[in-house]
Parts: C-alpha cells; structure tokens; sequence
C-alpha cells in the first residue's frame, strides 16, 4: 500500500525527480519532508477519493494526523476501506 501511495503521489502532483525509493514512509508529506503545500493536499486527497473511493472529509478527520507520512495515509486508507 505505501509504494502504491508513493507513486499516486509522484503521479499526480507531476515529481518527475523522485521515485518511490526517495521517499521515505515515516518523512513528513508537508514542510521539512516532502515539502508538499496546501493545493498538492487538495489534489492528493481527490486523486485518493477516485482510487480508494474513500472521502477525507475535512470538518470531521484529523487532516494534518492523516498527511503526516505516507504510513499514516496508507493506514488511514485501509481502517476506512474495512
């Protein structure tokens, strides 16, 4: 699942320098990390509602816990897909 989250990620915000071997599972999606931005979210988390068919819905979830690292996405996805 993370190697699947790891290429939906360089896939679709267009990282054509990484490949999933960069990115580290437990490395922060957001500033220090990956240092991905607000609007990357917003396409990572409908990219993830196409895929996973599975809906973050912000008002209710712990966004920031959820796209801390691609481990915490990838367990996210999967208790929701139970």
């Amino acid at each position: 699942m993370e190697n699947e989250l790891k290429e939906l990620i360089i896939e679709v915000l267009n990282l054509e320098d990484i490949s999933i071997t960069d990115i580290d599972s437990n490395m922060p999606l957001f500033n220090d990390g990956l240092n991905l931005d607000s609007i990357d979210a917003l396409e990572l988390g409908v990219a993830i509602r196409k895929k996973y068919n599975i809906n973050i819905d912000t008002e209710k979830d712990d966004v920031v816990k959820i796209f801390s690292s691609v481990t915490s996405l990838a367990d996210y996805i999967q208790t929701s897909r139970k």
